[in-house]
């Protein structure tokens, strides 16, 4: 287990957690004001029941390959909606409420990492998607690098969104307990958020992160700080073989850029990352836009 950083009591004070190639987008401008909802485009809500429990999958677009979406600990299927308003005409988008958060079950005890990637293969199969690309972000993009690790039939690259590091954190006790209280209030999830984020977040999309930090499951809000972020999946990275994509902004205080070239750059194979000027860790909720064109990006190396 690597040592505690003044990275690790940073990110968990906030009550978040989480090369060879590197690319900057100049391209890309940051959005000036606040980051605002945009309607969804045809997006569709069904419940997959696999796994012994129901989910809620959001679903558009219908050409492969699919984009298939994890959300971070503390959002949802929803985090996604404005980025997916970008990729669903070229692609079929799924976004599951991962166990515990949203509108999925909330009963079932086993919040660990692995039974989420066994979730997410066992969700892919239920939709029958032959070719498609995991897109992670944050928790969710660990868990991502978990099944990418298990090299599964249809998987074409991974997309990893200000990703947790594949090495644990090594935060205190304390910490941890720090960031489940900060997720039983809205007050808390407020105070958080000027951290979280480079760019300020409409009035909605503010509230849309409270509701669904507040309303997770008490396991599953448990599970992050004190079993997912300690769990060791460093041996196990190097044995993803499709391409790999990694998107962070450079304003992202929970997941540095510095940091995270350190520790995927000699992990996965011909990783390649993608600088968000002027956005922080939540990127699908800042700059749904700009995220949305690193991803298409990401995906061209996939095809």
């Amino acid at each position: 287990m690597r040592k505690a950083s003044r990275r690790d009591f940073f990110i968990t004070s906030l009550g978040l957690a989480a090369i060879p190639a590197f690319t900057t987008l100049p391209w890309l401008t940051p959005a000036v004001g606040q980051s605002t909802p945009q309607k969804a485009v045809d997006i569709i809500t069904t419940t997959v029941q696999t796994n012994g429990l129901n989910f809620k999958v959001r679903e558009s677009g219908g050409k492969d390959p699919a984009l298939v979406f994890l959300h971070y600990w503390g959002g949802s299927g929803r985090t996604w909606d404005m980025a997916v308003n970008q990729l669903s005409e070229l692609h079929r988008c799924v976004a599951p409420d991962l166990r515990g958060w949203g509108g999925s079950d909330r009963s079932i005890e086993d919040y660990s990492l692995n039974a989420q990637a066994d979730d997410v293969g066992a969700i892919i199969q239920s939709l029958g998607l032959t070719q498609y690309i995991l897109v992670g972000h944050s928790s969710g993009a660990k868990i991502a690098q978990i099944f990418g690790a298990r090299k599964p039939v249809g998987l074409k690259g991974l997309v990893l969104v200000a990703p947790s590091p594949p090495t644990p954190s090594g935060a205190p006790q304390e910490q941890k307990d720090g960031m489940l209280k900060s997720y039983q209030s809205a007050e808390g999830v407020k105070m958080a958020l000027p951290h979280l984020t480079a760019r300020q977040l409409s009035p909605e999309l503010q509230q849309q992160v409270v509701e669904d930090s507040v309303n997770g499951t008490p396991a599953a809000k448990r599970a992050w700080p004190q079993e997912g972020m300690a769990l060791d999946i460093s041996n196990l990275v190097g044995n993803i073989d499709v391409p790999t994509t990694i998107i962070v902004g450079d304003a992202d205080k929970v997941e540095p850029e510095p940091v995270l070239r350190r520790e995927f750059g000699s992990r996965i194979k011909n990783a390649e990352f993608v600088i968000l000027p002027g956005v922080g860790h939540l990127a699908p909720l800042e700059a749904p836009n700009e995220l949305a064109a690193a991803i298409t990006k990401a995906v061209s190396r996939s095809l």
